[in-house]
């Protein structure tokens, strides 16, 4: 079974770097934003929603980075294999979404949400100068990550 995921690389002011910090089901990661692709969806409009959805944030799809291009088990489903799909976005308003200058730094309503779903999440940016690989979780991701770090002086998309 094949368990398609999307997400988007925003790069904010100074070239800062957007991540979710989530907590699922006891364990904590952070990542970039984005989730999974829904039935009759293409991988635009998924990213499109899951920013709507997540941060009530309304984004340009731009250019694609990444497709995983090796063998990844999901970490909550040993019978899925993952594929994880990374395009730059670009926020078309500015941010609504609470941004925490800490990893995991939930509110009460965040932990409300965790108390009812027993996930949750928030967003932050992480400056250019102290992101690298070790900043996200999940080993896709690492990829991306380091992807981003030897690019950054081309990058040119700013939210």
């Amino acid at each position: 079974m094949f368990n398609l995921r999307v997400y988007g690389i925003l790069i904010g002011n100074n070239y800062d770097i957007l991540v979710s910090d989530e907590y699922i089901r006891g364990n904590y990661y952070t990542k970039f934003p984005g989730g999974g692709l829904e039935f009759g969806e293409g991988t635009l409009d998924c990213l499109k929603r899951e920013f709507r959805e997540e941060m009530d944030l309304d984004v340009e799809v731009t250019d694609h980075l990444y497709t995983t291009d090796f063998f990844q088990m999901s970490a909550f489903n040993p019978e899925h294999q993952i594929i994880s799909i990374y395009y730059f976005v670009r926020a078309l308003e500015p941010i609504k979404a609470p941004l925490r200058s800490k990893p995991f730094d939930f509110d009460e309503r965040e932990l409300a949400i965790y108390a009812e779903k027993k996930e949750c999440e928030t967003f932050r940016f992480i400056p250019r100068a102290q992101f690298n690989e070790e900043c996200v979780t999940l080993p896709i991701d690492k990829v991306v990550a380091r992807l981003l770090v030897s690019q950054m002086n081309n990058i040119k998309f700013l939210y």
